[in-house]
């Protein structure tokens, strides 16, 4: 049997890779020149604009700051640098960080999507962990194709399953087009079936296949239920779902979250929808797998489920980007209406320009399955196309709660509604729905903003001041100059190289300095963009990113930026050097001959 300890160490290795402050353990599964490459490749200009419309402005472009509520653009993006800065909420990076923090896309999937785009296959180095983390996950996703398997030719066996299916509605075909299958009652089927050795055993209970008792028993977890393979956007089967032939609890029951299947971030039918149909103009959101396949068999083949639970922000994210338009089809009774604002308040925190977000409520104790079955594809996608917008759900649902006839009711709107749009971006939609409770309530635009902009704000002095700045502070004016040259123009490294000695230098910021030379002659054409990705998560990373766009009479005097910083750096080493020897001096430590030559003499040109 497997420990817990084992199953608790797969998940979170797993969850690592998925998040920033590992970027590090993942630049070690994908080789560092490449994402230096894609980097160079990849127009950080044409990326924003495809999202934030921009303006040029002389050198660069400007737009309002996506990532703060502005009316006065702030926000900027250089084409030479590859790099876009806010003056307003200093929000800095390059291409791979702004997809990060526009899209919420972890690191791995913000290479993949700019891959992609270039049409390159991303690389994998053949390192330690990257290597026993695939060996460890592809026997799960081996067992769960063969308990898969032996569950369909189950359905083909079972007349009882076969004849619950078509009460339901479905054909053979649909069934097969979703792998649907049938658990057989007993304890101990699949156990029998694949359980052959201790290996095969342990597949089993990591997958979630089988359940381990105390006593060291085992059994089945699904037994005489339809099966419904839940598969990721691979079409790999990472985990299942079952219902239940007759009255019995629970209804639904589910494969347990295990390294390779996270019930909050998947969605079932979602590979099947992108298997279906080319363009996916829309996607419903719907509760249940039989939900899915029933809109399926009726030619309605665009519904996902979210696999049981509340829609979570990262199921919402997902879908995104898949498609513009997301419907949230749910019941008419309280408990659809209470997974419905769920959905909403997760969805602020994600929608911008150009995505639309409905929501469907069907008459009490109707489904989508009992729905289009009752009455069709045609009127049931009538119901989807007339689908309340999220304002309306929004301020209708407010509105309950509050007595407008009043200032206090208007008030107390005014109070929930700003709490619910702090959590958007910076949009036009946003606006639109200040201006909207603006009307409702009497209040101006311009002070509803000014109180949401403000409460933003608060959060984000408090969290700054929760978290101190990581990071040596350089405050050496020439030494951050010397630091911004070299990283706003890494060519500079080949010019004109740091002495050796900064590596273990006695004024702050030599090292650093050093360090960045290092760094470029790995790749002497690495841009600055890929340049501060090498420094991603580095304890100098949030200086290093102001120091790339800091703006001085030397960083901007291109026609002689070779000579002002062999300039910098000869001035530095003479500094530095002349620092030492007075620390030595102060502390009665004797110079040598050389060092009292070397002592006060002025640095050479």
């Amino acid at each position: 049997m497997p420990s817990l300890n084992t199953s608790v160490s797969l998940i979170r290795a797993n969850y690592l890779f998925q998040t920033k402050p590992y970027k590090n353990l993942v630049a070690g599964r994908i080789p560092q020149n490449f994402i230096d490459d894609l980097i160079s490749r990849s127009d950080i200009v044409g990326v924003i604009n495809a999202r934030v419309p921009l303006k040029r402005k002389g050198k660069e472009f400007s737009a309002c700051c996506p990532f703060h509520n502005e009316k006065t653009p702030s926000f900027t993006v250089s084409e030479n640098k590859q790099f876009y800065y806010c003056f307003g909420c200093h929000a800095k990076g390059n291409v791979i960080g702004f997809l990060m923090d526009y899209e919420h896309l972890s690191y791995i999937d913000a290479i993949e999507s700019l891959a992609a785009d270039a049409h390159l296959e991303v690389p994998h180095e053949n390192d330690s962990f990257a290597h026993q983390d695939k060996l460890d996950k592809q026997p799960l996703y081996d067992i769960l194709k063969l308990a898969s398997e032996l569950f369909q030719q189950q359905l083909k066996t079972s007349e009882r399953a076969v004849n619950y299916l078509k009460q339901r509605g479905l054909s053979g075909e649909i069934a097969k087009q979703f792998k649907i299958g049938y658990a057989p009652d007993g304890w101990d089927f699949l156990i029998s079936q694949l359980g052959k050795t201790k290996d095969d055993l342990l597949h089993l209970s990591k997958t979630g296949l089988i359940v381990n008792k105390e006593n060291n028993k085992t059994y089945d977890r699904f037994r005489d239920r339809i099966i419904f393979p839940i598969t990721d956007q691979r079409g790999r089967i990472i985990g299942f779902g079952g219902r239940v032939l007759d009255k019995g609890e629970p209804k639904y029951l589910n494969s347990p979250e295990n390294a390779v299947f996270h019930k909050g971030y998947e969605l079932y039918g979602l590979y099947e929808t992108r298997v279906a149909l080319r363009k996916i103009d829309r996607i419903i959101v719907v509760e249940g797998y039989m939900d899915v396949v029933a809109l399926a068999q009726n030619g309605i083949n665009y519904a996902v489920a979210s696999l049981g639970t509340a829609t979570t922000t990262e199921q919402i994210q997902k879908t995104f980007r898949t498609t513009h338009e997301i419907v949230y089809c749910y019941d008419g009774d309280n408990a659809g209406k209470k997974a419905a604002w769920r959905a909403l308040e997760n969805t602020l925190s994600v929608i911008r320009d150009g995505m639309v977000a409905k929501f469907l409520f069907l008459p009490d104790k109707e489904d989508p399955d009992t729905m289009v079955r009752k009455e069709g594809k045609q009127a049931f996608e009538q119901r989807i196309i007339d689908a309340m917008p999220l304002s309306t759900f929004l301020f209708e649902n407010l509105k309950k709660e509050c007595d407008l006839s009043s200032n206090e009711g208007k008030a107390q709107l005014a109070t929930k509604a700003n709490a619910l749009i702090q959590k958007m971006h910076n949009s036009i939609f946003k606006d639109l729905l200040i201006e909207e409770l603006s009307s409702m309530v009497g209040l101006s635009q311009q002070l509803l903003e000014s109180k949401i902009s403000s409460t933003i704000e608060n959060k984000k002095i408090a969290r700054q001041q929760a978290k101190p700045v990581r990071g040596q502070q350089v405050s050496n004016h020439k030494t951050r100059i010397a630091i911004a040259l070299l990283l706003q123009n890494p060519f500079l490294a080949t010019e004109h190289q740091v002495p050796e000695n900064f590596r273990e230098a006695f004024t702050k910021g030599l090292p650093l300095l050093y360090k960045l030379q290092k760094i470029i002659e790995t790749n002497p054409t690495m841009t600055s963009a890929a340049l501060l990705e090498r420094l991603r998560d580095d304890e100098h990373e949030t200086a290093l990113n102001k120091l790339a766009v800091l703006q001085t009479p030397e960083t901007e005097n291109s026609d002689n930026i070779i000579d002002v910083y062999t300039d910098i750096i000869k001035r530095l080493h003479y500094e530095d050097r002349d620092e030492y020897l007075k620390h030595k001096i102060n502390n009665n430590e004797p110079l040598t001959p050389e060092e009292q030559s070397e002592y006060l003499k002025p640095p050479t040109k």
